[in-house]
């Protein structure tokens, strides 16, 4: 099968992850398309943070297309000097020759997309067959149990599915060992998760305010790094892209991608 033109690859980058669903914050799509980028990907790099260690990799590997979650151009810039490490990243990218797209929070929102996988790889067979979408984008997911759930085995599987061996954890004062609902968002999710009503918020990270405010009001915070929550689901959309396209589009998640932070 030969290799897919690069609009054949955005085409059904829009499918996966609809651009219309994204914040009205959020910058998204192609965000940089250098001179003489190839018009034919033959070779994809996935990854959450756009670092000089995954511009390096992607380079090596020979990258036409890298699929940069977060994106890497987010506020305007007012010029490019490299003396900035962002803008720094831009110009390496830009020298290296390929073309950086970003989901975002349209990945986040879209139907089989990060939220989903979230709260679908939590519960497992647990999980109820409608989820309730929260956030003012819907860009989190509520799931009301069918039956309760240990916490402690909640806990157990969001390790595995994160790839983590710890997790922050609040609870209230009393709280029962099982629970019946649980709302979950990637990445930073006080803004989504607030109000739902579920008895655990599942998400990367939030400020100390929030999650005391969470756990005042009987709610159970489960933090686990704000990308952590994201990197998982990088093998899902590789699949979701090679599906379309065969051996004709080779995919790799970037190894050199991960959490900038680690517990000692």
């Amino acid at each position: 099968m030969s290799a897919p033109t690069l609009d054949d690859v955005l085409d059904i980058l829009h499918e996966i992850a609809p651009l219309e669903l994204a914040a009205d914050w959020d910058n998204v799509g192609v965000l940089l398309r250098p001179t003489g980028a190839a018009a034919v990907v033959s070779k994809c790099m996935l990854t959450i943070d756009l670092t000089e260690a995954v511009i390096e990799e992607a380079r090596a590997f020979g990258a036409d297309l890298v699929v940069s979650y977060h994106p890497p151009i987010f506020k305007p810039l007012t010029r490019l000097d490299s003396c900035d490490p962002t803008q720094r990243r831009i110009l390496a990218a830009i020298a290296a020759g390929f073309v950086v797209y970003s989901p975002h929070t349209a990945l986040d929102a879209s139907a089989g997309g990060l939220a989903d996988w979230l709260i679908e790889g939590a519960l497992g067979s647990d999980a109820p067959e409608s989820l309730r979408p929260c956030g003012d984008g819907e860009f989190g997911r509520v799931a009301e149990l069918t039956k309760p759930l240990a916490f402690r085995t909640l806990l157990e599987r969001l390790k595995k599915l994160y790839g983590v061996k710890h997790l922050q954890v609040a609870k209230p004062v009393g709280m029962s060992t099982k629970v019946r609902s649980i709302a979950v968002a990637a990445g930073a999710g006080s803004s989504v998760l607030r109000g739902t009503g579920a008895d655990v918020y599942v998400t990367g990270e939030m400020s100390h305010h929030d999650v005391l405010a969470a756990v005042a009001d009987g709610v159970a915070v489960v933090l686990a790094g704000h990308t952590n929550t994201e990197r998982g689901f990088l093998a899902v959309l590789g699949k979701k892209m090679t599906s379309e396209f065969g051996k004709g589009l080779q995919v790799r998640v970037a190894k050199g991608d991960r959490d900038p932070l680690s517990v000692i």
